[in-house]
């Protein structure tokens, strides 16, 4: 049985006071969750003053991005061992927003996977469609190239600890959402063509919905049988949303 995983990626939103104020909230109001893993990932600037709020609590830190080198004359980059460093057990990497701003591809995807699996961290690896390749009716030839390219050569043990985030690009920040039966049928995909890949992994690996998941949709998106939690934006910015995505209706 995979143990729901409810994620919020805060994107490029608040200052170390800001994120002080949030997580405090949050605690109070999550301290009693054990059925659900609840991972936040902040901006790189508040790690550190948000991991020394979070020590002992029940809620697990990831940074939203990483470099693959170690060390090294790579400006403004941060490696794996500086996220760990920072309180960190969990990355994004290959968020639809990397990928479309800043010329993520599924090689660098798979190289920042294998390094964040090297130094201990958990990757949450997002693979989505945009708009157009779903109306063209490529969602799966999509789906199956960015799992095969991104997560080509890992262990088995390695398969089954990522963890994959299904996000609609058409459906980030734009307020809509894919019906539960659309992203079910997208995660059920994404599950068997992991599987192909690597098969004692697949029932293993938690695929996460991560479009525009709110606290009025999540309960029908987790009676899903291959939604395996959330990987929210908006709705994780302030502790009551997103405390209610993570005690959903069951």
């Amino acid at each position: 049985m995979r143990k729901p995983l409810m994620a919020g990626n805060w994107k490029m939103n608040k200052t170390v006071e800001e994120a002080i104020s949030v997580v405090k909230a949050l605690k109070r109001s999550i301290s009693d969750v054990t059925d659900v893993d609840v991972l936040i990932c902040p901006t790189f600037t508040t790690l550190y003053a948000v991991n020394n709020e979070l020590k002992g609590s029940n809620i697990d830190i990831g940074a939203q991005n990483l470099f693959w080198e170690t060390k090294g004359a790579f400006t403004g980059e941060i490696s794996p061992a500086m996220v760990k460093d920072a309180g960190c057990s969990y990355v994004l990497i290959g968020h639809s927003e990397r990928r479309q701003y800043f010329g993520e591809t599924d090689e660098t995807v798979n190289k920042k996977t294998k390094a964040a699996l090297a130094a201990g961290l958990i990757p949450v690896v997002c693979v989505g469609e945009t708009l157009k390749e779903r109306e063209e009716n490529v969602t799966f030839k999509v789906i199956e190239k960015q799992l095969k390219e991104g997560l080509a050569g890992l262990t088995a043990e390695q398969a089954a600890s990522v963890v994959i985030a299904y996000e609609p690009v058409w459906a980030i920040g734009t307020g809509k959402t894919a019906s539960p039966d659309q992203a079910q049928e997208v995660h059920a995909f994404a599950r068997k063509a992991y599987g192909e890949m690597y098969v004692d992994a697949s029932q293993k690996v938690r695929i996460l919905y991560g479009g525009s998941v709110n606290p009025t949709n999540v309960s029908e998106l987790m009676k899903q049988p291959d939604i395996d939690g959330g990987l929210a934006g908006g709705a994780s910015l302030q502790a009551e949303s997103f405390t209610k995505l993570v005690k959903y209706s069951k």
